[in-house]
């Protein structure tokens, strides 16, 4: 099999080629982490007791809201929760949705 060489100019348009398409991909990139916000009527979010904001929580339905210790609970001192952007972020109980900081659902874990 015959070896094929490239030679030192062609090389160098090539690469110069390549290099001038770098700003383009840059450019057309989407943002890392492009969610919507959940919506309180999504079937994960009735079912879990979730709500944008925490003080408009049914007590009676979710006990653990209640008293001292439930007044503190948020989605924003939540170990699943990550703040994304201000007072929005990922929870890994609403995977693809961004969730309220001063929000709240059941499955609220303190972090450690």
């Amino acid at each position: 099999m015959p070896q094929q060489s490239i030679s030192r100019r062609r090389l160098l348009k090539q690469a110069g080629s390549s290099l001038a398409l770098i700003p383009l991909v840059t450019v057309y990139q989407q943002p890392a982490y492009a969610a919507e916000k959940i919506t309180l009527d999504h079937p994960s979010a009735k079912a879990l007791g979730y709500v944008h904001d925490a003080n408009e929580v049914d007590v009676a339905k979710f006990p653990k809201r209640a008293g001292e210790e439930g007044a503190k609970q948020f989605c924003d001192n939540c170990s699943q929760y990550k703040e994304t952007e201000p007072g929005w972020g990922t929870c890994t109980i609403f995977p693809n949705y961004l969730v309220a900081g001063p929000g709240w659902c059941n499955v609220w874990v303190p972090v450690t």
